[in-house]
C-alpha cells in the first residue's frame, strides 16, 4: 500500500463557516496590537455546553490532540503498554533524554529499532532539548521528532496484531482503519475528512464538540478499560506527554486526574474526572493564546485558576519589548464568565 494523495474534494473553508470570534487580545502597553480568533466549547459533567463560541460543530483537524484517542485504539488492537510508555504514545514530547529512551524501549519491546520509524525527521521541540541537541552537532532525526512515541506505539501495535510494519502510515492499513473507528466511537460522530499530519500519519477530522466528548469518555472511564489505562498513564506521567516547561504538563500536574493534550495549529483539549471538558482551536494556528484561552475556559467550570501559581501563570502570556515584558496576551470578552450563555456559531 502507498500513502494516499491529498483529498481532491471541496475543502471545508473557514469562509463558509460562521465568523470566528476574537478569543484573545494581544496588548502592548495600553494598546490592542493584535487579536486571535477561534472557537471553544466547554461541556459540563452531563455533556451540556456551558460555553460554545464559534464553529464548534464544524469539522477541524485535532492534530496531536487526537493522540489519546489513537492510544485507546492501539490498546484495543492489542498494544500492551502502560505507565510512562503509554503516556509517551500520547505525547508530543520535547525530545528530552528520557523521552528518547522511552521511545527506544517501546521499539525494543516489539523487537524493532529506530530504523522502523516512518515519522518525519525533525529537531527536538523542547526549549532546553533543542539547543543541547544542536550544540552536540546533531541534526533532525526521526526519534527526536515529537511524535516518535506515537509512531513507536503504532509499530508495536502492528507487531502485536500481526500486521505489516513498513506501510503502517497508509490510511488503508488495518491499524489506521482501527484507529479511525476508535476516534469515531469516542467522539460519537463520523470523521468527515482525512488528511496527513505533520508527522506523516493519517489525520481524521472531528468537531470540537466531538473532541471534547471523546476526552470526557477517557477521563471518566471505569477501571479495567482501555480508556482508563490511557487516562491513568497521562495524568500519572504528564512529563512524558509534554516535557519540561510545557503548559500541557503543567495543567495535568496542577489538576489531578485531568487528561489534557495540545496540538498543532492552535488545538487544545482537556477533560476532568467528573466528565466536564474543554476543546478549542485558534483560527490562525498560533500557539501562544492556547493556554490563555484554556484557563479562561476552565473558569466556566468553576476551576479557580488564580489560586494555584502554576495555573495563574498560564492565564496571560507575556508580550516583550526590548527583552522585557511590556504587555500580555489576554482572553477576550467572548470568554468572560459573567453573563455568558452557550452561543454556538457566534
Amino acid at each position: 500500500m502507498t500513502a494516499a494523495a491529498p483529498s481532491k474534494s471541496t475543502p471545508v473553508s473557514p469562509v463558509s463557516r460562521p465568523e470566528w470570534p476574537v478569543l484573545a487580545e494581544v496588548w502592548r502597553g495600553d494598546f490592542v496590537e493584535s487579536v486571535h480568533h477561534g472557537s471553544v466549547v466547554v461541556l459540563d459533567a452531563d455533556g451540556a455546553a456551558v460555553l460554545a463560541v464559534g464553529p464548534v460543530d464544524s469539522p477541524m483537524y485535532p492534530r496531536s490532540s487526537n493522540k489519546p484517542l489513537q492510544a485507546v485504539g492501539m490498546l484495543r488492537a492489542g498494544l500492551d503498554l502502560d505507565g510512562e510508555l503509554l503516556a509517551l504514545a500520547c505525547a508530543s514530547h520535547s525530545g528530552e533524554g528520557f523521552h528518547l529512551d522511552g521511545v527506544r524501549r517501546i521499539l525494543a519491546g516489539a523487537g524493532l529499532t529506530e530504523d522502523a520509524l516512518r515519522c518525519t525527521e525533525a529537531l527536538p521541540i523542547g526549549a532546553e532539548a533543542q539547543p543541547a541537541h544542536l550544540a552536540a552537532g546533531l541534526g533532525p532525526s526521526r526519534i527526536t521528532m515529537n511524535c516518535s512515541g506515537k509512531h513507536a506505539a503504532m509499530l508495536a501495535t502492528c507487531v502485536a496484531a500481526g500486521w505489516s510494519v513498513d506501510d503502517y502510515l497508509d490510511p488503508g492499513h488495518p491499524l489506521q482503519l482501527a484507529l479511525r473507528d476508535t476516534l469515531e466511537d469516542l467522539a460519537g460522530e463520523k470523521s468527515t475528512a482525512v488528511g496527513v499530519d505533520g508527522c506523516g500519519a493519517p489525520l481524521f477530522a472531528l468537531t470540537l464538540t466531538g473532541l471534547a466528548r471523546a476526552f470526557a469518555k477517557i477521563a471518566t472511564a471505569a477501571e479495567g478499560t482501555h480508556e482508563k489505562r490511557v487516562a491513568t498513564a497521562m495524568n500519572t506521567h504528564p512529563e512524558y506527554v509534554g516535557g519540561t516547561g510545557r503548559d500541557v504538563t503543567t495543567l495535568m500536574r496542577a489538576l489531578p486526574g485531568v487528561v489534557a493534550k495540545d496540538g498543532a495549529e492552535g488545538v487544545y483539549a482537556l477533560a476532568r474526572p467528573d466528565g466536564s471538558a474543554v476543546a478549542l482551536k485558534i483560527a490562525d494556528g498560533a500557539q501562544r493564546p492556547r493556554p490563555v484561552v484554556m484557563t479562561a475556559a476552565l473558569r466556566h467550570l468553576g476551576v479557580d485558576v488564580d489560586s494555584d501559581p502554576r495555573l495563574a501563570a498560564l492565564t496571560e502570556a507575556s508580550v516583550l519589548g526590548h527583552g522585557e515584558p511590556v504587555g500580555a496576551v489576554r482572553p477576550s470578552a467572548a470568554l468572560a464568565t459573567e453573563g455568558r450563555r452557550p452561543e454556538a456559531g457566534v
